[in-house]
C-alpha cells in the first residue's frame, strides 16, 4: 500500500472538481470494482450451477440442493453486513484485494471435494464458504456510493450492481459451455481460479482509497434506527431477492419440474440473468429521471402481473410460457433493482435538507447514512433469495411444483406495492406544507424524486 493511493480531498459535488479531476477518477474505480464484484457474484453463484453436475451418483435430492443454495444464500446475505463497513476500516480499495483475495478459499475448496461419494454435509459446508462472494457488493456499492455525486448515483451503481450481476449468468454460460463439451465442474473451478488473482491484482494496481471515508459506528447505529432503512430492505428483497433467488433456482425449477436435463436447463438459466443483469443500470438511469419511488411502484405492479402468469403456466405445465415470462420477470428485477438503489441516497438527501441542512453538509450526512444503509438494505434484500429457494424447496415437497411458490410471491409483490404507494408516493405526504413539516420531529417529506 502507498500514500499516492489514499485521496485526502474528495469533493464529488463541487462541479469544477468533478469535471478537471473527480469524473476520471472515479470512473476507474468503478470499472475495477465492478470486475472484482462480477467474479464475487460467480463465486457465490457457484453451487446454482455445481448441482446441474450433480447427478443420481451424488445421493442427493431435489430438497437437499435447495436447502444447499438457500444455505449459500443465507451467508451471501449476512456477510453484506460487515463487508459494507470493512470499506471505512482498511479503505475501498485496500478491501477491494482482500475481499477478491478470499473467493479463492470457497473456489480451492469446491475443486477439492467436488466428486461423487462425497457427504451431503460436506458440500454443505463448502457451499457455505461460496457465501462470501455475496458480501463483495455490499463493500463495492458503499465504495462506489463515495466516488460518485448524488445526480450520478443512478447510473453509477446501477452499472456497478450491474456489471456485478452479470458474474450470475456468465458462470451458467461458462457452465453450459463446459456441459456441452463433456467436461466435469472441476473444470469450471479451474477457470475461475486464475481470474480471482487477476482481479485482485488490478484492484491493487489501479484502485484508490478516499481518506475522508472513516470508520463511523455512530452512522451503523443512525441508519439501523432509520425507518427508512427497513421499508428500503423491504422493498429489496422485492428486487434483489428476487434476482439472486430466481438465479439460484430456476435450473432446478426446470430440471425438477420440466424434467429438462442438465445441458437443456444450463441453454435456458443464463438468459433471465443476463438481461436482469443488463438491464439495472437502465433501471438506475429512469430513476435518476422521473424518479426511484415512481418506477419502483410500476415495477412491482408488473413483477405481480408476470408472476400471475407464472402461476398459470406452471398450472398448465406450459414450458415456452413458463420460461418466457420468467425471463421477463428476471428482466423486472433488474430494473426494479437499480431504481431501488438509488432511492436510498436520494431519501437521505432529503432527510439532510428537512433538517436545514445544505451543500457539502448535506452531501456529507446524505453519502454517510445511505453509506451505513447500504450494507443492511443489502443484506437484508439478499435475504429474499433464502426466501425464494426455501419456498420452492416446501412447495415441491408439498406439491410436486414450484406453483404454491409463485401464489406467495405474488403476495409479496403486491405488499411491495402498496409500501411504496404509501410511503414515498402517497398524495398527502407531498402536500405537507415545507414550514409545518420543518416544525415535526421527523418531518413528512417528499419523496416521490427520490
Amino acid at each position: 500500500m502507498t500514500a499516492r493511493r489514499w485521496i485526502e480531498h474528495w469533493d464529488p459535488e463541487d462541479e469544477v472538481f468533478w469535471a478537471e479531476t473527480g469524473e476520471k477518477v472515479a470512473r476507474r474505480n468503478l470499472l475495477f470494482s465492478v470486475l472484482s464484484e462480477h467474479i464475487g457474484f460467480s463465486v457465490w453463484t457457484l453451487w446454482s450451477v455445481l448441482v446441474l453436475f450433480m447427478g443420481p451418483e451424488y445421493g442427493l435430492t431435489p430438497a437437499d440442493k435447495f436447502l444447499l443454495t438457500s444455505m449459500v444464500t443465507l451467508v451471501g446475505a449476512v456477510v453484506r453486513v460487515p463487508y459494507t463497513f470493512a470499506v471505512a476500516v482498511f479503505g475501498g480499495r485496500n478491501w477491494t484485494i482482500i475481499s477478491a483475495s478470499l473467493l479463492l478459499v470457497p473456489t480451492v475448496a469446491a475443486f477439492t471435494v467436488m466428486e461423487p461419494g462425497t457427504s451431503f454435509s460436506t458440500f454443505l459446508w463448502v457451499g457455505l464458504l461460496a457465501g462470501i462472494g455475496g458480501g463483495n457488493f455490499a463493500s463495492s456499492m458503499t465504495n462506489i456510493n463515495a466516488f460518485f455525486p448524488l445526480r450520478k448515483k443512478g447510473w453509477a451503481l446501477g452499472l456497478n450492481a450491474g456489471g456485478g450481476n452479470i458474474g450470475v449468468p456468465v458462470i451458467q454460460l461458462v457452465t453450459l459451455a463446459i456441459i456441452g463439451a463433456g467436461g466435469g465442474p472441476r473444470v469450471l473451478l479451474g477457470i475461475y481460479i486464475p481470474l480471482i488473482v487477476v482481479a485482485a491484482v488490478l484492484a491493487a494496481l489501479y484502485m484508490d482509497n478516499i481518506a475522508s471515508v472513516k470508520n463511523d459506528t455512530g452512522a451503523a447505529v443512525d441508519a439501523a434506527k432509520d425507518a427508512h432503512t427497513w421499508i428500503m430492505s423491504f422493498l429489496y428483497i422485492g428486487t434483489f431477492g428476487s434476482f439472486i433467488g430466481y438465479s439460484f433456482a430456476f435450473g432446478q425449477v426446470l430440471t425438477n419440474q420440466f424434467g429438462r436435463t442438465p445441458l437443456q436447463a444450463a441453454y435456458l438459466t443464463f438468459i433471465g440473468p443476463l438481461l436482469g443483469s443488463l438491464i439495472r443500470p437502465v433501471g438506475g438511469r429512469l430513476a435518476d429521471r422521473y424518479g426511484g419511488a415512481r418506477i419502483t411502484l410500476w415495477n412491482f405492479v408488473a413483477m405481480a402481473a408476470a408472476t400471475a402468469v407464472l402461476v398459470a403456466a406452471s398450472m398448465e405445465k406450459s414450458l415456452p410460457l413458463f420460461v418466457a415470462v420468467f425471463v421477463v420477470l428476471f428482466v423486472l428485477s433488474g430494473l426494479g433493482n437499480g431504481s431501488t438503489y438509488k432511492m436510498i441516497p436520494g431519501i437521505f438527501q432529503a432527510k439532510a435538507h428537512a433538517r436545514g441542512l445544505e451543500g457539502e453538509e448535506a452531501a456529507a450526512y446524505g453519502r454517510r447514512l445511505s453509506g451505513a444503509s447500504m450494507g443492511l438494505i443489502g443484506a437484508v434484500g439478499a435475504l429474499g433469495g433464502v426466501g425464494i429457494n426455501l419456498a420452492f424447496r416446501q412447495s415441491f415437497l408439498s406439491y410436486g411444483s414450484g406453483t404454491g411458490a409463485f401464489v406467495a410471491f405474488l403476495a409479496c409483490y403486491g405488499a411491495a406495492f402498496v409500501v411504496t404507494w404509501a410511503v414515498y408516493l402517497r398524495r398527502p405526504a407531498r402536500q405537507i406544507p415545507a414550514k409545518a413539516a420543518a416544525a415535526q420531529a421527523e418531518p413528512q417529506l417528499s419523496y416521490a424524486e427520490v
